[in-house]
């Protein structure tokens, strides 16, 4: 173990990759269990997007308030905003379907990028610990060599069995450090795959509404309930 008392800064090294590894495997956690709840809640919300028999009973699917759990969902949310937003007392003629076609994917593509900031959290502090950590460790590993040098050049003894156990403890800051650092990388190589693969899925839903949107002429027929006469003979 470390001389932290002589080596003061050798410990303030280690007490920094602590706090690195702590950050790592927490973070590590929280992008699991995120991936896992956004991967379960976009299957319930898609398999009852794609069973609706029509783009009006989605949107009346889309406005339960569950959706927004799912990424799927808040793009349909925002898909069908822009829908409802559009001018329906124009002519449904090509030039003013152009300005609903623009404006639905001008929403879409908003919504994409909110999908993928919520995506990329934490991800920028994973590779930064990954690649930070073994030159803090080997920062503390020369300033323990330094300070162990110091202390036998006023000792005056210079043989091995003084040497070796002081630079051999300064040397384990720099393997914490690499200790630290892989399963940073590993981490942040692993949720990019997977970042990748969900924005695809995200931009495939988006492609795929943008187009039933357009079959529909961007309109949303809202349905018009039937109040029950209160004087109808039972």
């Amino acid at each position: 173990m470390i001389n932290t008392t002589a080596f003061p800064a050798v410990a303030v090294t280690l007490w920094t990759l602590g706090a690195f590894s702590v950050s790592t495997w927490a973070l590590i956690v929280l992008k699991g269990v995120q991936l896992v709840r956004s991967s379960r809640a976009n299957h319930r919300f898609g398999k009852q997007f794609w069973s609706a028999p029509n783009l009006q009973a989605a949107a009346d699917l889309s406005a339960d308030k569950a959706v927004g759990s799912s990424a799927f969902g808040r793009i349909a949310i925002a898909g069908f905003g822009a829908l409802n937003a559009a001018p329906h007392q124009e002519e449904h003629d090509l030039q003013h379907s152009w300005d609903r076609h623009e404006l639905l994917q001008r929403n879409l593509a908003q919504q994409l990028k909110r999908e993928r900031r919520t995506l990329d959290a934490g991800l920028a502090v994973l590779a930064s610990i990954g690649s930070t950590a073994p030159f803090v460790g080997l920062f503390g590993t020369v300033w323990g060599i330094m300070s162990a040098m110091h202390d036998i050049s006023k000792n005056g003894n210079a043989s091995i069995d003084v040497v070796a156990g002081p630079i051999g403890d300064a040397l384990i800051a720099t393997g914490i450090g690499i200790a630290v650092a892989i399963p940073a990388v590993l981490a942040y190589n692993f949720f990019l795959r997977r970042l990748k693969s969900a924005l695809g899925g995200y931009e495939d839903f988006a492609h795929d509404f943008l187009n039933l949107a357009q079959r529909a002429t961007f309109r949303i027929e809202r349905n018009v309930r039937s109040v029950p006469n209160p004087y109808k003979a039972a």
